[in-house]
């Protein structure tokens, strides 16, 4: 993978574990000023540790805990102070839940964690990515959004009435790929492209750190040797990230870093502006 990032600064949610550390790890090499975000400050630091390497670009980490529009705040504060420029925002951290809970505003949690949050994030560092364009934002979403046969329940976008772990999942990697899908379309000809992509299933620490527990816990253990290795699950990000393939290319789902049509829900463009609008609403108002 040839590309030529030096200096560049990129920020990528999740990166003290799994595929964003590895995608944070190669991206550091190559020369870019990385930022990986942390919900745990103690895991964090680690992280940036083991990424950072003598004589290579300096690595930072920013305590982001994407459950509370607070820490969501403090977090783009710190990093519009820190930096002049945001080349590269890869929206990377998600889970998984075996039972229903809610993020300080009251979202569903996963729904909350892996689209709200980063609905804010991106929002708030939104005009300095468009000052820095050409610039990239990187969606991590997933092929299980294709899980979500029949679109989202927008009469129980917080899982209220019903709760199953893989379907809520699946809900909310679809409202990943809309929110990618409509930030492009929204963002056409500034500079800035945004991309959706799948990483593939990969053997992480996902779902097994008291997130998950019976049933569910037990299929991750149990799948994790058969499933790609963090480095491997990395590749699509850094290529949605760096490749000069995908100059000026925007709205995409990459597979395997190629594109892809999303299931026929993950189409709906009309789903992801009514999505859009909540979650602007959602932002807002700070509730559901």
């Amino acid at each position: 993978m040839a590309f030529d990032i030096r200096g560049r600064v990129v920020v990528i949610t999740g990166g003290n574990a799994g595929i964003g550390q590895a995608a944070a790890t190669t991206l550091s090499r190559a020369g870019a000023r990385v930022v990986i975000t942390s919900r745990d400050p103690e895991k964090g630091e680690a992280a940036r540790r083991q990424i950072e390497t003598p004589g290579g670009a300096p690595v930072a980490c920013v305590h982001l805990d994407l459950a509370s529009f607070d820490s969501i705040r403090a977090c783009a504060a710190t990093l519009l102070e820190r930096y002049s420029s945001l080349d590269i925002l890869i929206n990377n951290a998600g889970l998984i839940l075996s039972a229903r809970s809610e993020t300080r505003e009251g979202f569903e949690t996963t729904l909350g964690v892996n689209h709200v949050g980063h609905f804010l994030l991106t929002e708030l560092l939104l005009e300095r990515i468009r000052a820095s364009a050409p610039s990239r934002i990187v969606v991590v979403s997933s092929a299980a959004h294709r899980r979500a046969i029949t679109g989202l329940d927008f009469s129980d976008l917080q899982s209220e009435r019903h709760y199953r772990p893989f379907i809520v999942y699946a809900r909310s990697k679809l409202a990943n790929l809309y929110h990618a899908r409509e930030l492009a379309r929204r963002l056409a000809e500034s500079g800035v492209t945004v991309n959706a992509v799948h990483p593939g299933t990969v053997a992480t620490r996902f779902a097994l750190d008291g997130d998950t527990q019976g049933w569910l816990q037990q299929f991750y253990r149990f799948f994790s040797p058969f499933l790609l290795t963090p480095e491997r699950g990395a590749r699509p990000l850094i290529h949605a990230a760096a490749s000069p393939e995908l100059t000026g290319k925007t709205g995409l789902y990459l597979v395997r870093c190629r594109p892809v049509s999303p299931s026929r829900a993950g189409r709906n463009d009309a789903a992801a502006r009514r999505l859009w609008e909540l979650s602007e609403k959602w932002v807002a108002e700070g509730r559901p």
